[in-house]
């Protein structure tokens, strides 16, 4: 199978392989990311305000690539580990949960958070962090996890990986609005580094 080259170069940094049984579904999946999330062009679709994509008109632009009909995009969807990705009710549209680099309102209704949250990222980030708080960078929230196990899996992607306690009750208190995905990742758009404890680990 053929993807284009900036696939590869984006899944090293941005998603994670998941436990599919089928590695050119792997491969699909990392492509859906970029696609969904932060380039849509790169196989001529567009996404709606609310980063729906027409599954129609995503599946004729995988095609010129690899080819993909609805059982094999149903699939991959539902085998991906962190749940990235969501159809509506009759799978006419498909959009990535959260992660976007591009304007999108993915409707999110503020929620309060756990009282803890938690960031894990590498060592490489960790001074800036330590001076400016968590900022979304290319994305358009910062993400948090409820447990260190998730949070040190995710640091690890970058290299040593480093965690961060967020007291996100007390977040809550001084006005800042968190949100929840689909899948359970919690959002905010940035966490000040007040507001932030460096943890060695915790198990």
């Amino acid at each position: 199978m053929r993807l284009p080259w900036l696939v590869f170069c984006w899944s090293k940094i941005e998603v994670e392989r998941a436990p599919m049984t089928r590695p050119e579904d792997v491969a699909i999946s990392k492509f859906l990311a970029l696609i969904l999330r932060h380039k849509p062009d790169a196989i001529g679709i567009t996404l709606d305000e609310h980063g729906w994509a027409n599954v129609d008109e995503l599946l004729s632009g995988l095609a010129r690539e690899e080819p993909c009909d609805l059982t094999r995009l149903e699939r991959i969807v539902d085998e991906d580990e962190k749940q990235r990705y969501s159809f509506n009710d009759d799978h006419t549209l498909i959009r990535a949960n959260q992660g976007h680099s591009i304007p999108v309102d993915v409707e999110l209704e503020p929620l309060t958070p756990p009282t803890v949250l938690y960031h894990g990222t590498g060592e490489k980030y960790a001074r800036l962090i330590d001076a400016q708080g968590l900022l979304p960078k290319s994305r358009l929230y910062v993400h948090l996890s409820t447990d260190v196990a998730t949070a040190r899996k995710v640091g690890a992607r970058h290299g040593k990986p480093v965690l961060y306690r967020v007291d996100s009750s007390k977040m809550v208190e001084q006005g800042y609005a968190f949100f929840r995905a689909v899948n359970g990742v919690w959002l905010t758009k940035r966490v000040p580094n007040e507001f932030l404890e460096r943890v060695e680990d915790e198990e």
